[in-house]
């Protein structure tokens, strides 16, 4: 719950530009999105989605089935009110993902900077189960999280860096991993993120 109570504050204290995740334009995001060619109803998930822009890309693209996970309440709130009428296109979802029980098979999983946030073993175990039973055969995860050339907290929180060995050796016994890239994130605060995306199939 401590978690979950600190989300709550920082998204109800806190700009979108007041936090240094925020992104106009999720780039990296949405090239790995274009690279796989997904039909338009296609089950997509943003997991730690928050206020995050992905979503509005999703919505222009005409995707038909979006779904965006949040621990807290009042991120996904003000996703709401930045879509306006276009939040109805969407299925918002309250939880924390590793209490997550999916009612739907996804096509294509995205996560930017929520796996890293668990640090504990059994956390990580919990998501991976997951993320195995919840994407469809065929399907894709793609995860972004700090490297090891990032930084070691977040947000006040620890988190736990992943390099392409450690982060494939988490999801490897049902994924095959595409490709990873290392991205450096500028900041609102015009300080620079390294962070790691690698993209998985399920097979």
């Amino acid at each position: 719950m401590e978690n979950k109570d600190h989300w709550e504050k920082v998204f109800a204290t806190k700009g979108e530009n007041e936090v240094s995740w925020f992104q106009s334009y999720p780039k990296t995001s949405v090239s790995f999105l274009e690279l796989f060619d997904l039909p338009l109803n296609a089950n997509i998930i943003d997991v730690g989605g928050g206020d995050s822009h992905f979503v509005d890309t999703l919505i222009e693209k005409g995707y038909k089935n979006i779904y965006v996970l949040d621990i807290s309440a009042n991120a996904i709130e003000r996703a709401k009110k930045r879509l306006g009428d276009k939040a109805s296109q969407v299925n918002w979802i309250v939880s924390d993902i590793t209490e997550f029980e999916p009612k739907v098979k996804f096509d294509f999983w995205h996560d930017r900077a929520a796996f890293h946030f668990l640090t504990s073993e059994d956390k990580v175990y919990k998501y991976v189960s997951i993320a195995e039973n919840a994407i469809n055969k065929d399907g894709y995860l793609i995860l972004g999280t700090f490297s090891e050339n990032g930084p070691k907290k977040c947000s006040g929180l620890e988190i736990k860096q992943y390099n392409e060995a450690s982060m494939s050796a988490r999801f490897e016994v049902k994924f095959d991993r595409i490709k990873c890239i290392s991205e450096d994130h500028a900041t609102p605060f015009n300080t620079i993120q390294n962070f790691l995306f690698c993209s998985f199939k399920r097979h």
